[in-house]
């Protein structure tokens, strides 16, 4: 398990602070947990084990995608931190107008991303801090 969290979990997860995540981006990203840790146990999948046995045997809880979404959020915060014009910042923030949006829905954004996956108390947070970079 050790090499598992310490060399796949790396390669898996690099640059993962810009990704933009959709459902099935993260049921992709579930699946291949869980396909890591029957490979390190051996279970076929004609053995017919629940995920939840799995994890149990592997003595583990699922959290690649938990700290993907956090490094998403830590990644967000030291953006916002950013002072003056940065191209970065208005890039990921989606602020940089180029005439006028295509037809049909809108593309998930990044910063779409980040609201979604928060709880209420830390999207409070999240509004303010947004409000007051817009005013400055």
């Amino acid at each position: 398990m050790r090499l598992l969290k310490s060399l796949v979990w790396l390669v898996v997860s690099y640059e993962c602070e810009s990704w933009t995540l959709k459902s099935t981006d993260e049921d992709r990203i579930k699946s291949f947990e869980m396909k890591a840790f029957r490979q390190i146990l051996r279970v076929t999948w004609t053995d017919k084990r629940t995920n939840d046995w799995v994890l149990r045997k592997a003595g583990t809880e699922p959290f690649l995608l938990q700290s993907v979404k956090k490094r998403e959020l830590s990644y967000y915060g030291h953006l916002l931190r950013e002072e003056g014009n940065c191209m970065e910042k208005e890039m990921m923030q989606g602020t940089i107008t180029s005439g006028q949006r295509r037809r049909g829905r809108p593309r998930t954004r990044w910063q779409d991303n980040i609201t979604t996956g928060l709880p209420g108390e830390y999207l409070v947070m999240y509004l303010v801090i947004f409000f007051f970079s817009k005013i400055s």
